[in-house]
């Protein structure tokens, strides 16, 4: 198939796109706005093959969505772009409701012009697929799982936008009978992870000796999915996944935000020791905590499970280890992204 991903340059995008390159022998049309988090050189290992192109341009643009859609003419559409920190939404909601909210209008309405010009063979076999987050289901309490069927409750002006993107993909789905698929996930983590993210930014800055910031007490949690992992299951949605449904993605691997970063701090006093000999738990410090914080996230994906046959391949331990290895071996691809454009500091203060 011919599959137009957009916000390939990203963090997700960037880890499905090496997918479909290196497993599947789809062509892969990427189309990326290289916002601050959008980063080329993730998409380095694959860049040279003949089944990638990539189209600098903004999901916001109808006329570049359009002329891409009519050059390339995909099979199908992965949409992955999208303003996804929680903190930068506090900060500046406005370009989280433009990209994610008009960005997925804008780009639905450009879809369906094209899969309506399709023979009906390939309209048929068509598919949009919408990739969102467990965050639009709002927050947990100690107990319960968030199912297909919850209530969406967003608490942040970032999960606002993806939840009104969710149900705009699912009304052109309903009205104009566009093939659509929703995926709801959990938290991510893994290689070529943006530095402004919990685990990135904690392991970057306890090489660096900075202060490791911890929101509150830490005892927010997080349910975490390994991103070939996450990878993975969007293909297998996107190739085998009935269409109007929707399915929820989930690690099954719960942390408070403090054993994450207890973790990150144990496993790098045995990769590379302090110079002084101390332990990197030492440089944890707690912090004001983020303004109107979830407390828990936690997916049931029993759904992709036994539909699908899809499940989670690596479990928190083995990923983590994975994570921080992998940092501490590509130096040259994070501290790039410091110099020209993060520089770790706390953003969503409000």
């Amino acid at each position: 198939m011919r599959i137009l991903v957009t916000g390939g340059a990203g963090f997700i995008g960037s880890a499905v796109v090496r997918r479909l390159i290196d497993h599947t022998d789809h062509e892969v049309l990427v189309f990326d706005k290289l916002t601050y988090a959008g980063v080329l050189s993730s998409l380095g290992p694959v860049s040279d093959s003949p089944r990638y192109q990539f189209v600098h341009a903004d999901i916001c643009d109808a006329e570049a969505v359009g002329a891409s859609l009519r050059a390339f003419q995909p099979h199908g559409v992965l949409h992955l772009a999208a303003e996804s920190h929680v903190d930068r939404s506090i900060d500046g909601p406005g370009a989280f409701i433009q990209t994610n909210l008009v960005g997925t209008y804008v780009l639905l309405q450009e879809v369906t012009a094209h899969w309506r010009s399709l023979s009906d063979e390939a309209r048929n076999a068509f598919r949009f697929h919408h990739v969102s987050t467990d965050e639009v289901f709002g927050s947990l309490g100690d107990e319960g799982l968030f199912s297909e069927t919850t209530p969406y409750d967003p608490r942040s002006p970032y999960s606002a936008s993806k939840a009104g993107a969710d149900h705009l993909v699912r009304a052109w789905g309903h009205t104009y009978g566009l093939p659509v698929l929703v995926t709801n996930c959990s938290n991510n983590y893994g290689p070529f992870h943006f530095p402004e993210k919990l685990i990135p930014l904690i392991i970057i800055r306890a090489i660096n000796g900075e202060t490791l910031p911890i929101y509150g007490d830490g005892s927010n949690i997080r349910d975490w999915l390994f991103v070939d992992d996450h990878a993975r299951a969007l293909l297998t949605v996107f190739e085998k996944g009935t269409s109007g449904r929707t399915y929820n993605i989930g690690g099954n691997a719960e942390r408070t935000n403090l054993d994450v970063v207890r973790t990150i701090c144990t496993l790098l006093d045995q990769l590379l020791p302090r110079n002084d000999s101390a332990s990197y738990l030492d440089q944890i410090e707690f912090v004001q905590d983020r303004p109107g914080h979830d407390q828990r996230y936690a997916i049931d994906s029993s759904r992709i499970r036994t539909e699908l046959g899809w499940k989670p391949s690596v479990d928190f331990e083995e990923g983590i280890d994975l994570t921080i290895r992998w940092y501490l071996a590509n130096r040259h691809w994070w501290q790039s992204i410091l110099d020209a454009r993060y520089s770790t500091m706390r953003l969503g203060v409000a």
